[in-house]
């Protein structure tokens, strides 16, 4: 979801390392519920034992700065229990008119707790999240340490999804921030839906921001979806324009244990 005026706590190599991992884990993934390509979240956690991962191999950002590669962007998300999981997200950000180094951005460490089971849960009724965590420093520059709290409530119908999102914060730059966001999606049995999010976000004493995207999710099979957006944005009433596209998949950790299981199994003899 929106980490707060740019928001997992990994090194910049470690991050370009894991998204080569994700591709070659493609073919093993079990289903993900995703939530690219927003800035928002959804009213679920990955299942018990299973990793989801949430990837963009790249991205091209314009903003009042210049114009800017996301590359890559990736959000790990490790099933706890059946109602919770660990989050850590982070992204790589390389100026590119004008040129400037690259840095590790947007990175945090959350938990995510399913309060009240709902629709997304195959109940009936809203469900209902919350997640917490730190904001974790850029890689470069002066910023600092924050934190986040959101609540999350999502209720699915047979046309279509909502999720409505509110994050309160304290920003790395040690601001106080507020962030409301709706996401509408279409009916979730369509092979490809479409997509769309609002969101407003407050950093007090600094900037607002106001932002919409569209786009479409690619359900390729249930256990891989593609997603591709635009995002338009007006920060500090400067304007904000973005790509996004990607993929989410998941896995069992089990089958690593299997797979290390058999490799270290001794030969049978003849």
């Amino acid at each position: 979801m929106c980490r707060c005026g740019q928001s997992p706590g990994r090194s910049p190599g470690y991050l370009a390392r894991g998204s080569i991992v994700a591709f070659g884990l493609l073919v093993l993934s079990a289903p993900a519920a995703a939530y690219r390509p927003f800035d928002g979240t959804d009213a679920a956690v990955a299942k018990k034992g299973e990793m989801e991962i949430e990837l963009q191999p790249s991205g091209r950002l314009r903003d009042q700065s210049g114009t800017s590669l996301i590359a890559p962007a990736a959000v790990i998300n490790y099933g706890l229990t059946e109602d919770w999981e660990a989050v850590f997200e982070g992204q790589e950000q390389t100026p590119l008119s004008p040129s400037g180094p690259t840095t590790l951005t947007a990175a945090g460490a959350f938990l995510k707790h399913v309060v009240v089971p709902g629709s997304l849960q195959d109940k009936t009724g809203p469900s209902i999240a919350t997640e917490f965590g730190v904001l974790l420093p850029d890689s470069t520059g002066s910023s600092g340490v924050g934190a986040s709290f959101a609540t999350i409530v999502s209720q699915r119908w047979d046309w279509g999804t909502v999720h409505l999102n509110a994050e309160t914060a304290v920003t790395r730059d040690h601001h106080g921030d507020v962030f409301l966001g709706a996401i509408i999606e279409g009916p979730s049995t369509w092979t490809v839906r479409p997509v769309a999010e609002l969101f407003y976000e407050n950093e007090f004493g600094k900037q607002e921001t106001v932002s919409g995207l569209v786009g479409l999710i690619y359900r390729v099979r249930d256990d891989l979806s593609f997603d591709v957006a635009f995002r338009h944005a007006l920060t500090g009433g400067h304007p904000v324009n973005e790509v996004r596209a990607g993929l989410t998949f998941g896995f069992p950790l089990s089958f690593f244990e299997g797979h290390a299981a058999r490799q270290s199994s001794p030969m049978p003899s003849r």
